[in-house]
């Protein structure tokens, strides 16, 4: 499909024509971005004598994503056009789908398919949270917890991005997956980090003391717990006056060896946000009826900040 001098309207429509008669592989003829350095979508760039529609490659990307695609690497064919060739993904192959663990609590665990997603490797995470942690001035030696700590990549991106942390801070990391655990004591063996194993509704029965930051990336979410007593007791019982929190809410999801945007609902053909935008308003609320300032950051991750006023 040569798509040099068609709409994007046009393209989308013929590229869901070509999904919904079975095509799995759609292979498209494109101006080549570089062509147009500085130009907005929809601009037309000359070359050897045509006058073509210039996109970014952004647009293909987020066009992919959007469609459930994958894209693979573009390559040249000459006259300035590239091949950009999608192909279907398998909604069928998400982690959420793989065959149940013998335990619940091995549902996030280093046998599932959960395991091969390193949030290490997403740069929206990565900016994020270094964004979040230039907001916030934690003390010489501080307390730290993790909810929902998995096999601690959260924690590594904590001390990759606050080196003088991994010696100077004391590390809490609680989570019910053992096998998770396991790896986390592996990669964090220093008597700074203590790592439980626990459901976090029994936070309040656990003797953890005060901490001067808490973070909790996606855990808030998970079904059977009540984000808002957990909120409420981590504010009153947990959080130091001076302390602040990172609360990062999901807005991905992973499909077939891809991120995609949003949390997709059943019966729905898109990410729908009424629930994250819901959770992100009563957050933010409570951390500003509690004397708080707040941020609302992220992309794949949205990230709620709370430090003091």
């Amino acid at each position: 499909m040569d798509c040099a001098d068609e709409s994007l309207l046009a393209i989308v429509g013929a590229i869901r024509a070509q999904l919904a008669a079975g095509e799995s592989t759609i292979v498209v003829h494109a101006l080549d971005p570089d062509l147009g350095r500085s130009r907005y979508a929809g601009e037309r760039v000359e070359h050897a004598g045509r006058a073509r529609v210039h996109r970014p490659f952004r647009v293909w990307v987020d066009l992919a994503e959007r469609l459930s695609l994958r894209l693979s690497t573009p390559r040249s064919i000459g006259e300035g056009l590239i091949e950009l060739k999608f192909e279907a993904l398998d909604p069928s192959a998400s982690w959420h789908l793989d065959s149940p663990a013998p335990e619940p609590s091995e549902k996030y665990g280093q046998a599932s398919g959960y395991a091969r997603i390193s949030k290490l490797e997403d740069p929206n995470l990565v900016l994020d949270v270094a964004d979040a942690l230039d907001r916030i001035e934690l003390p010489a030696n501080p307390r730290i917890l993790d909810l929902g700590v998995n096999s601690g990549d959260e924690l590594a991106l904590i001390v990759a991005l606050r080196p003088e942390l991994r010696d100077t801070a004391s590390f809490v990391g609680i989570d019910h997956c053992a096998s998770a655990l396991a790896l986390a004591r592996q990669r964090f063996p220093g008597p700074n980090h203590c790592f439980l194993e626990a459901d976090i509704n029994t936070l309040p029965e656990l003797d953890l003391g005060v901490f001067d930051l808490i973070v909790s990336m996606a855990t808030f979410q998970s079904p059977g717990v009540d984000d808002r007593a957990l909120l409420r007791h981590l504010v009153r019982d947990r959080l130091a006056a001076s302390g602040a929190v990172i609360l990062g809410i999901p807005n991905c999801r992973y499909v077939d060896g891809e991120q995609l945007h949003g949390a997709k609902m059943r019966n729905y053909s898109q990410a729908d946000l009424s629930l994250v935008i819901r959770d992100i308003a009563f957050f933010k609320r409570y951390f500003q009826q509690h004397r708080r300032r707040v941020f609302v950051t992220g992309k794949s991750y949205l990230l709620v900040t709370a430090v003091p006023a």
